[in-house]
């Protein structure tokens, strides 16, 4: 099926959360790079943890994959004890950062409000940011799913005008399908792309939604089996997905590089 528009190009994004040691992260690390060689038809990154994103992201130098980080302070520099700020990632190296994760917003207490003051902190010091959203199983079973949607683009993207868009992914992960083994179905999975698409176009201008990439996150997996990889395909087929944010199947060096390649074919 033909992407709506040609203009978005593909991304895979892998989230390593809290995952991977010096050891094994450095060979992920050389493993993605060497798999992906100098694709640029699929634009990839890593988040890896921040400690080891010095590590990884030296080992990721020369290759086509972009390094990450999961989170962000929204304050510059000060007594916030544990915390990074955004110029320090960008200091390091890194060209995105993951912020409204869901496991950072309901287990973690992150409000809308707060996400708000991170991504500006982000795109102030030229971080691109993969913002996340997406319902409970609760939610969607009480069929809220496009109520807390609409809440969250609202809240998280206060104050970001159509220009600060071009630097802002998004990430529709349903939070009943990640970690758990379920997958959305690609007809969900793009009714919500597409409700995000459409308010993006109604409060910040065709134009804007247009380009604005919106990646699916929530337990994909593409090796194992031939249904595997079709869920996968079938996912990337849809008109308003435009890659994935992977977690799991991020630490398989095959199965993250096959999910880059079903996304390849796809097109």
């Amino acid at each position: 099926m033909k992407k709506a528009f040609a203009m978005r190009q593909k991304i895979v994004v892998g989230n390593w959360k809290m995952n991977t040691t010096r050891d094994t992260g450095r060979k992920l690390a050389e493993a993605l790079a060497a798999g992906c060689g100098k694709e640029t038809d699929v634009r990839v990154g890593v988040c890896p943890p921040a400690c080891y994103l010095a590590l990884v992201g030296e080992e990721l130098r020369g290759s086509s994959i972009g390094l990450g980080a999961q989170n962000c302070h929204w304050e510059k520099s000060g007594a916030y004890t544990g915390e990074i700020s955004a110029g320090m990632l960008a200091d390091l190296g890194c060209r995105y950062v993951i912020l409204g994760h869901s496991e950072r917003r309901h287990g973690m207490g992150e409000s809308d409000a707060v996400i708000n003051k991170k991504v500006k902190a982000a795109l102030s010091v030229g971080l691109e940011v993969i913002l996340c959203l997406g319902e409970l199983l609760e939610e969607r079973q009480a069929n809220q799913t496009f109520a807390i949607l609409e809440r969250q683009l609202a809240g998280s993207l206060d104050g970001i005008d159509a220009a600060g868009l071009e630097k802002v992914i998004l990430a529709y992960e349903p939070v009943w399908a990640i970690g758990t083994g379920v997958t959305a179905t690609p007809e969900q999975a793009q009714e919500a792309h597409a409700f995000i698409r459409g308010w993006v176009a109604k409060n910040r201008g065709d134009k804007a939604a247009a380009r604005l990439p919106i990646l699916y996150g929530g337990s994909v997996k593409a090796t194992g089996s031939e249904q595997a990889a079709a869920a996968v395909r079938a996912l990337a087929s849809q008109p308003d997905i435009d890659g994935g944010l992977i977690g799991g199947a991020s630490l398989v060096p095959e199965d993250f590089l096959k999910i880059v390649a079903i996304v390849h074919e796809v097109g």
